[in-house]
């Protein structure tokens, strides 16, 4: 497959999430780009539950996602991220669906763990703002429930 840019990847994946959330039978309203961190405001249709979403997305096969430092910071009860793995053009992505807390702390204790190891050189590893977020297992494919909609 032939990769596109990294901000229509992005925003291919914010309206792949809104189309599924609304499949399902939810409230999906996509923000604007100056909402801080927040790139869906989801809903059930009684409106009695809102979430905040914060979608990224990747064109890879891996089940990896790079995120930002601010990510080890920014969690909320009502606040999920939901991983996109867009695959070839034909076939449907996979929806990764994790509470921010869970996000907040696997990306902290990552790159803790990263900073602490050796590079491939013996190097010791330099920070940097970088952070990535994995899900190998598969943990939280599919797992739309756990938004509570």
């Amino acid at each position: 497959m032939d990769k596109i840019s990294p901000i229509l990847c992005g925003v291919a994946g914010e309206y792949f999430v809104a189309a599924e959330l609304s499949r399902r039978g939810y409230i999906a309203s996509i923000t604007l780009r100056n909402t801080g961190g927040i790139d869906i405001l989801a809903s059930n249709s009684e409106a009695t539950r809102q979430v905040g979403i914060q979608v990224k997305s990747n064109q890879s096969e891996g089940r990896d996602w790079i995120l930002s430092q601010n990510a080890e910071e920014y969690h909320a009860d009502n606040l999920y991220y939901i991983f996109v793995n867009l695959k070839e053009p034909n076939e449907r992505p996979d929806y990764f669906i994790v509470p921010s807390e869970f996000v907040a702390r696997m990306v902290k204790e990552g790159h803790e763990m990263w900073l602490n190891t050796l590079g491939r050189r013996g190097q010791q590893h330099l920070d940097s703002k970088v952070r990535k977020f994995r899900d190998p297992d598969g943990i939280y494919l599919e797992r739309w429930d756990l938004l509570g909609l």
